[in-house]
């Protein structure tokens, strides 16, 4: 796949997974499915310029990820395993093969070789208050621009959820906190 030219707009679709969206996991967001539907509009207008993200447990337990490991057993398992599948309705929002790293944030070479350097991207998915503003703040850092949709993104609880969005929107101009009409009616 080769990058698309400076000044395209991707919708990047951050780690919609089952464990982050299963009622019985420690890591569900009770707001993921409220989200779905915008995430799967945008996608939709969006076409080929979507990109969906995967979470997977491969860190190197080494690091401060072996501690992160030790707190959250129940994820520490192998990258087959079907918590860390896509929930059904994200299997088909991109064309692209899905964007699978061992970190929140999903900015970083892997990424920008897709979208391109520079680009606009549109941010969806959960958590709003992990991957999500992980996310954010390192491709604002790298220069690409970026606007959330907040109402495509779910949080842990609505005040962590909130947080987030605060402290991205303390990033203008490069990232921009809006929702998916907003989005929707620039395209």
């Amino acid at each position: 796949m080769s990058a698309p030219a400076t000044g395209d707009t991707w919708l990047v679709v951050i780690d919609p997974q089952t464990i982050f969206a299963a009622a019985d996991s420690a890591w569900g967001s009770p707001f993921f499915a409220e989200a779905m539907p915008h995430i799967r509009a945008l996608a939709a207008t969006f076409g080929d310029h979507v990109l969906v993200t995967r979470w997977m447990p491969t860190a190197d337990r080494s690091t401060s990820w072996g501690d992160y490991f030790a707190a959250w057993p129940f994820a520490d398992q192998p990258p087959s395993d079907p918590l860390f599948d896509l929930v059904p309705e994200a299997t088909r929002l991109s064309s692209h093969a899905s964007l699978d790293l061992p970190t929140f944030g999903k900015w970083g070479p892997e990424l920008e070789a897709v979208v391109g350097r520079g680009a606009h991207i549109v941010l969806a998915g959960v958590s709003t208050d992990c991957c999500v503003i992980s996310t954010a703040l390192a491709a604002a850092d790298a220069g690409a621009r970026v606007t959330v949709a907040a109402d495509a993104c779910a949080g842990s609880t609505a005040e962590n959820h909130a947080a987030a969005l605060q402290v991205m929107g303390l990033y203008p101009p490069q990232i921009t906190v809006s929702d998916t009409a907003t989005v929707l009616g620039s395209r």
